[in-house]
């Protein structure tokens, strides 16, 4: 029997041999080399419609290189940021991470991103005027994954002669001219529920009236006299009842494009909302009728996760995005947000979007609305300005006696000086 058994054991030996060397053949390459697994987190993902321009703009990459797969990772922007540091806290997170530029000061500071020593050479790209800020002490951590630029944005068929303001005097004589019958000639934030985006419009404000909220050195200016010029100028406004008192950003932007506010001053992003939500009141866009140009940003980072076990493959996958081509694509498919690098728009997206000459002629004036040199910080700096500004609108407080207590606040309490 022993025999016998030896004897199946020999004639069925080369049986498997010439198996596992057909299965091997029949697995191809990637069986002989492991392919990289590169996950990807940005909030885009989570959007309708443009979530899945995004996926299939990576799937090319995935098509042309074999060795490495990109995942995306869809997490809400509501969670984002809270998801992400609690991976990166643990040891793990995604590879690759699209980052608001809060937190993308907040992964440098903690060590928890990669500086982009040796990964790319700067001369190599005509990169964008906002790329100065993804360096922090002198290192790179990251290249500008989408900028959004912020104009003033009008409905032409409710101001006088169907023409933008060139001065905030213009600007407040014709949003009181368009209130009326139900309808507002502006809207912006001005409650503590909506902080953040208050946050937004006041600074940009602040910056139009050629404030900053600290110096480079991260030296409070919340006082200087260019700020208090923009607090006082938000007043005005504030005063002039011209905007929908109380409403948040989602119920005016729905008012204008419905043709009941004739002015806002937002970002790209919402003027590419406007846009296709409110195609009865078609928009029109100019830049910010302020005695400086300067106006706020909303920049967000692409970095590398210190956890990454995938480095070589991930800056593969950020070394083809910044090419040519890919650039181009990306531009088109985020709508009226500029990439990383200088990109002319077609002639189709300024046929369909033709104030996207507006935003993006406004990119060399934009600045972050953090304040420099105390991004980290900001949180705690934004409920203080606010809780300030809010005593000047509803408390009849002076713009210079408010601003001077926030410079005190900001000095004792969140730098401890």
């Amino acid at each position: 029997m022993e025999e016998i058994r030896m004897t199946i054991r020999t004639l069925l030996a080369p049986l498997a041999s010439i198996a596992a060397a057909g299965a091997l053949l029949a697995a191809g390459p990637a069986c002989a080399q492991t392919k990289a697994v590169v996950t990807f987190a940005a909030s885009h993902f989570a959007e309708v419609g443009r979530g899945d321009r995004l996926r299939a703009w990576i799937e090319r990459f995935n098509k042309e290189n074999p060795d490495v797969e990109v995942k995306p990772i869809t997490i809400p922007f509501s969670s984002f940021a809270s998801t992400i540091f609690t991976q990166m806290g643990g040891g793990g997170g995604p590879d690759v991470i699209r980052f608001d530029l809060p937190e993308f000061y907040a992964a440098v500071a903690a060590k928890s991103v990669l500086p982009w020593d040796g990964f790319i050479t700067d001369a190599d790209y005509k990169f964008t005027s906002a790329d100065k800020y993804m360096s922090v002490g002198g290192k790179r951590y990251g290249v500008a994954f989408d900028t959004a630029n912020y104009a003033l944005v009008y409905n032409a068929a409710l101001l006088p002669e169907g023409k933008a303001p060139k001065s905030f005097e213009e600007f407040l004589a014709a949003a009181k001219a368009a209130t009326k019958d139900g309808n507002y000639g502006y809207a912006f934030r001005a409650t503590m529920a909506e902080r953040g985006g208050m946050w937004y419009d006041l600074t940009n404000f602040v910056y139009g009236f050629g404030g900053r909220w600290s110096k480079p050195d991260g030296t409070p200016t919340f006082n200087s006299p260019e700020v208090v010029a923009g607090i006082a100028a938000y007043k005005q406004v504030y005063d002039a009842s011209v905007t929908p008192k109380g409403t948040d950003a989602a119920t005016y932007r729905r008012m204008f494009w419905e043709g009941k506010v004739a002015m806002e001053i937002d970002n790209g992003g919402v003027a590419t909302i406007l846009t296709s939500e409110g195609k009865a009141h078609p928009i029109s866009a100019a830049h910010s009728p302020f005695p400086h140009r300067e106006q706020g940003m909303i920049l967000a980072p692409a970095t590398i996760n210190a956890n990454t076990k995938v480095k070589d493959a991930a800056v593969k996958f950020l070394r083809w995005a910044l090419q040519p081509q890919q650039q181009q694509e990306l531009q088109t498919l985020l709508g009226a947000a500029n990439v990383a690098t200088v990109v002319e728009r077609t002639k189709a997206e300024l046929e369909a979007m033709p104030w996207l000459k507006v935003y993006d002629a406004q990119t060399p004036y934009s600045v972050p609305a953090l304040p420099q040199g105390l991004e980290t910080k900001a949180p705690e700096i934004q409920q203080i300005v606010v809780q300030q500004v809010l005593k000047v609108l509803q408390g009849g407080v002076a713009p210079k006696v408010a601003m001077d207590e926030a410079q005190r606040l900001v000095t004792t309490r969140v730098l401890g000086q």
